[in-house]
């Protein structure tokens, strides 16, 4: 039994797909499919990664011959951790409680520039009572507010969401009962979650008409009050898809479905890559703009373009993806 006899041996019996091994090998796909057609061999490093995997000597894998399997004194198995009803349970109600503050996180993001905004129209303004260099400044200083408080909210999110982090990431199986109650609540709030994906996609489609409205005036004054409709209507828009798309995902996380899927999981990280790297970048680049120019009335302009090619991007990361698999 050559070595990518072995490795396909090895892989089966655990119950593993050629993704699963993939992910626990920090491969991809592909090389695992040619370790197991022959195509390419392992290297040393990955040697000693398999047999701490499999539990198996590296004679045992590296021998031309048939023979069992040769473990090691300490096995070595990647350890299965298991959620019971309570843990399932306990994690779909942080969940939902989570969902409304990263909804509420994001909404505060993307409004956190309206001060700023409307006090720029208010300095030009017969009369006003403040100062343009105040205005910017109490505008900027609002702004910082909001996103601070928007990160720690994000933050505690995170640290929250810590002992349940490895629920959609890494191998668990569930005890018994917990599939019926998951399936019960997914059922459940089904409607729930089609009814706020239909809400949040005709407010962020219609949410651009304030601005087409405001762009036939000359007044600046109605154009930042119309662009400011159209950040609110994208907020809230916003707000409906997290509130669904969140507890909807911590259900399908639970029943390894779609995305959470075995075969999807890797694909899933790396959009999730992706999608970090991305808005990390479009922050970077509007506070850059933004502070370098001072221009914050016309740096905004980077959120819904960045949402466009966001689009965009995730087709091309989908494609990419979907060709390697």
């Amino acid at each position: 039994m050559i070595l990518a006899d072995k490795i396909m041996y090895l892989r089966k019996k655990n119950g593993w797909s050629q993704e699963e091994l993939a992910e626990k090998m920090q491969v991809s796909r592909q090389a695992v499919s040619k370790w197991e057609s022959t195509q390419s061999a392992p290297d040393l490093e990955k040697i000693l990664m398999l047999s701490k995997l499999f539990g198996v000597t590296t004679d045992y894998l590296l021998k031309d011959e048939i023979e069992d399997e040769e473990f090691t004194a300490d096995t070595d198995h990647v350890s299965v951790k298991r959620v019971s009803l309570a843990q399932a349970n306990e994690f779909l109600e942080w969940r939902k409680r989570a969902a409304c503050r990263i909804a509420a996180a994001t909404f505060l993001c993307i409004v956190a520039v309206i001060p700023l905004l409307l006090l720029s129209v208010v300095t030009e303004l017969p009369g006003h009572p403040v100062s343009e260099n105040l205005a910017a400044g109490i505008g900027l200083v609002t702004l910082l507010i909001i996103v601070a408080l928007a990160v720690a909210i994000f933050i505690f999110c995170g640290f929250k969401n810590a002992p349940f982090e490895f629920i959609g990431k890494e191998p668990f199986e569930t005890e018994y009962g917990v599939d019926g109650m998951v399936k019960e609540k997914q059922k459940a709030f089904r409607p729930t979650y089609v009814k706020f994906n239909i809400i949040a996609t005709c407010l962020c489609v219609l949410s651009p008409i304030p601005l087409f409205i405001g762009s036939f005036t000359e007044k600046d004054v109605f154009i930042v009050a119309m662009m400011t409709v159209t950040m609110l209507l994208a907020g809230i828009g916003a707000v409906f898809f997290i509130m669904a798309g969140v507890r909807w995902a911590s259900m399908q996380k639970l029943l390894k479905e779609g995305d959470y899927s075995p075969q999807n999981q890797r694909k899933n990280h790396v959009r999730e890559t992706v999608g970090t790297v991305y808005w990390l970048s479009a922050t970077a680049l509007y506070l850059g703009w933004s502070f370098l120019t001072n221009a914050w009335e016309i740096t905004w302009v980077v959120w819904p373009i960045a949402g466009i090619l966001f689009a965009a991007v995730m087709c091309i990361c989908n494609l990419v993806l979907d060709r390697e698999i």
